[in-house]
């Protein structure tokens, strides 16, 4: 099936027992046995063995292109999980040095602990990942578009330069979604996705995902991790995972639309510099100014635009990253990240540059 096709029908997830078109959410937390106290089902008790995880593991396995896939408890336990699967004490690896934060500060804390050693780099620049590679490097970590400055990476290159020692990639998925980039295609060994952001889609559901490109000891090391270490998803989160997933090209279309038409019109606007990869629903703005005084005046003027972290949700949403991430980050100070919704173009436009004016004439005053 085409890939609008499989997520519309959810993989063609009809139930078997009753027929019904939207699958079952199963609540049970353990499961009996027969006379023989073998297992029935092959299931045994609900932490990582709930069926109704199975249709969205399998959808999203399919949406990119990969052998299977694993649903998290959040899209930082999908990272961490597939971070710590790769790396022993003495192991090597590669992060960008643009990323979402929470990684990259999970990443020096875990290295300082564990006798990691870690390679920050402008992911951008296939240069810069060739040069740091050494014989221990074990993983290669790359986010693209990369958050918050959207910055593209090769993927295909970074492949062929790290298979010359043997290393392995990941790729962190969320804000390219598999409406428009699938990594595994491109020789990624892993993929991994908020799945919080774009494919459940509605600012309600907590969850991360992780497709391998074949079934391999590292992906039998990351079942075994989420089973004895417990992070799985609960089974409304995986039901209402699927009824995102089942939207997911009707949103990131219509909201790819928008964020292409608000460059345009941004771009235009005195003092404004877009920052976009050219696919997906998120762009930032710079608005300059010294320090972050500038930016923060400008979003506490938004009245469309609501103040709040996270992305990809079916409402837009504005934030100052600066604020955010804290000391030592490399995100500009004057810099605005913006989540594309399913608003109209026109009021998204006229509340940011409503802002802007509001801002610059106090400032001219």
């Amino acid at each position: 099936m085409k890939p609008e096709t499989l997520v519309a029908q959810a993989g063609h997830a009809i139930d078997a027992a009753t027929g019904a078109i939207v699958p079952p959410i199963h609540l049970s937390t353990t499961y009996a046995r027969a006379d023989g106290y073998q297992l029935i089902d092959g299931r045994d008790y609900a932490r990582d063995r709930n069926p109704t995880h199975l249709p969205a593991e399998h959808v999203i396995a399919e949406l990119e292109r990969g052998e299977d896939a694993m649903l998290f408890a959040s899209g930082m336990a999908a990272a961490t999980a597939a971070l710590r699967a790769h790396l022993a004490p003495g192991a090597h690896v590669i992060i960008p040095r643009v990323a979402y934060f929470g990684v990259r500060a999970w990443m020096a804390r875990f290295a300082a602990r564990w006798g990691v050693e870690v390679s920050t780099v402008d992911a951008t620049d296939v240069a810069q990942i060739a040069a740091a590679l050494r014989p221990t490097t074990k993983l290669v970590w790359i986010e693209t578009p990369a958050n918050p400055t959207w910055a593209v990476t090769d993927i295909a290159r970074v492949v062929d330069v790290a298979r010359r020692v043997g290393a392995r990639v990941a790729v962190d998925s969320t804000c390219g979604t598999p409406v428009y980039q699938r990594p595994l295609e491109l020789g990624a060994d892993l993929v991994m996705h908020s799945a919080t952001k774009y494919l459940a889609g509605h600012s309600d559901v907590l969850a991360g995902a992780l497709v391998t490109a074949k079934r391999d000891e590292v992906w039998a090391e990351l079942h075994h991790m989420r089973r004895e270490e417990g992070a799985c998803l609960g089974p409304f989160e995986a039901a209402l995972l699927l009824r995102g997933l089942r939207t997911l090209f009707v949103r990131v279309e219509r909201q790819t639309q928008t964020a292409r038409a608000l460059v345009a019109r941004l771009a235009a606007l005195p003092g404004v510099t877009v920052l976009y990869p050219g696919f997906s629903g998120m762009l930032s703005i710079r608005v300059g100014g010294d320090g972050p005084a500038r930016a923060l005046a400008v979003i506490a003027q938004l009245r469309v635009w609501v103040r709040a972290t996270s992305l990809g949700g079916v409402e837009s949403l504005a934030e100052h990253r600066f604020s955010v991430e804290g000391a030592g980050t490399p995100t500009p100070a004057d810099l605005i990240r913006l989540s594309v919704g399913l608003e109209h173009e026109d009021d998204l436009y006229d509340d940011l540059a409503q802002a802007l004016g509001q801002v610059t004439a106090q400032v001219t005053e």
